[in-house]
């Protein structure tokens, strides 16, 4: 599959994010997931080959596991499926790009957290709490929650840093009852993909969802449960009280603050090894995840 680090189609930019180019079609969208890979706000240089591919496969497999629970913006997933004008850049699309509907976007990322780890880890050392929820004491790194908590934050743009925030302060930016309604699918679609990721030998330990409204519905949109958006750490070899053996982008985290990265522009290039240990984590957490291979 070769590599895409940008697409330029000749159709109207909706936009384009950190690691996906969106293009309008109407009342729908066109979301090419690329192979860029961003690490604390910033796009890093340096593409890992066939990770859009990764991150489409993955969310298209969990859109269609979770679509009972809520529905999402999927319409199409094949090139076949999508508009005739799409056809002649059928290399460049194939597995990596979906056709949706295009909802209206809440501005919020729901988080759901079953470990403590990341942000989440670093708030509870400070304050035994974390987006306003007082957790036990004695927790250590990688610590199983007593039960998953909703870490709601702030969607920010490219290069500004998403804000945890409480639930109060989500009521008041989106008000009280969406936010209820979106606390309880982020929870209720976490729990059933932790059962079903430890069912593959996985624990899900975080993970954020974005949703948005069409004709007055909540639905998924963006992605659902791929490494870029979860950490998946390895059932048997867990252990709290340490970092885990990731199967996601935290991979790529670790190398930076292992260089001393200051997280300001511009981001560092990533050598060729930690690219290929990259590629092999995520591709691994796709066959883990879904049962499948990778090249079927």
């Amino acid at each position: 599959m070769a590599l895409v680090a940008d697409t330029t189609l000749p159709f109207k930019v909706f936009t384009k994010g950190k690691v996906r180019d969106v293009y309008e079609f109407g009342d729908k969208l066109l979301i090419v997931a690329s192979d860029r890979i961003s690490a604390y706000d910033y796009v890093l240089p340096t593409p890992i080959p066939d990770k859009g591919a990764v991150l489409c496969r993955t969310s298209n497999f969990w859109f269609e596991k979770l679509g009972g629970i809520c529905p999402n913006h999927l319409l199409a997933t094949e090139v076949t499926d999508f508009p005739k004008e799409l056809t002649a850049y059928a290399d460049q699309l194939k597995g990596r790009a979906v056709l949706v509907r295009k909802a209206k976007r809440v501005d919020i990322e729901c988080v759901a957290r079953g470990y403590l780890a990341g942000s989440g880890w670093k708030e509870y050392k400070e304050s035994g709490v974390v987006c306003g929820i007082k957790l036990p004491g004695g927790l250590q790194e990688s610590s199983k929650l007593p039960e998953p908590i909703f870490t709601p934050a702030t969607k920010e743009a490219v290069g500004k840093h998403d804000e945890n925030i409480s639930f109060e302060r989500m009521a008041e930016l989106v008000g009280r009852e969406l936010a209820s309604k979106l606390k309880e699918l982020t929870l209720t679609l976490f729990s059933a993909a932790s059962r079903a990721a430890e069912g593959r030998g996985f624990l899900l330990a975080d993970t954020k969802f974005e949703f948005g409204l069409l004709d007055g519905k909540v639905i998924l949109i963006d992605e659902a449960l791929t490494p870029d958006s979860s950490r998946y750490w390895d059932a048997a070899s867990w252990r709290p009280g340490v970092a885990q053996d990731s199967f996601d982008k935290q991979y790529v985290r670790d190398y930076l603050t292992k260089i001393g990265w200051n997280r300001q522009p511009p981001a560092p290039a990533l050598p060729d090894d930690v690219v290929k240990n990259t590629r092999a984590k995520y591709v691994a957490a796709y066959e883990r995840i879904t049962g499948r291979r990778f090249g079927d």
